[in-house]
């Protein structure tokens, strides 16, 4: 291979991944709010929860027996999270889905309990929803644990 050829590849192959998150990044329209004004549309627990990455006590959410057709909603922004279909009985106390739709959530470590523990927020307002684990069903084996305060339920029309 000549020397100039393997340059461009490497200089191509090495800028790619920031070629498709600068593409990626437009499509997304971020939701930036300030402190203040999150606390007028939210209510005290969804404050919490989504801006200051707490957790609702388990089994209080109407959310959890929740079976009808819809869409799972962030209550920040109103961005589409998850499908009826998603939505599994845990048993664990919170709303619990196996697969979201693409490019809506993203997810860090948290360190809060010791161990670690895979954390995930909203990509269009950063609002924290929950935590992720991997023992949820198949076909993905994931159970993203939902604080139901941080969700809207929209019934299928």
């Amino acid at each position: 291979m000549k020397k100039r050829k393997f340059i461009k590849l490497l200089s191509f192959g090495l800028l790619l991944p920031f070629v498709s998150l600068q593409a990626f990044a437009k499509e997304i329209k971020k939701v930036i709010k300030s402190n203040k004004e999150w606390k007028k549309i939210l209510t005290a627990d969804q404050y919490y929860i989504l801006r200051e990455e707490g957790t609702e006590r388990p089994y209080t959410s109407s959310l959890n027996n929740e079976k009808r057709e819809g869409e799972y909603l962030c209550a920040g922004c109103k961005t589409p999270l998850f499908n009826s279909k998603m939505k599994y009985d845990s048993g664990t106390g919170w709303p619990s889905f196996f697969e979201h739709y693409p490019n809506v959530i993203a997810t860090k470590s948290d360190f809060k309990l010791l161990l670690p523990r895979t954390e995930y927020h909203c990509v269009v307002c950063e609002g924290h929803h929950g935590h992720v684990f991997n023992d949820g069903p198949q076909p993905t084996g994931k159970r993203f644990c939902n604080n139901g305060a941080s969700l809207m339920f929209a019934p299928k029309a």
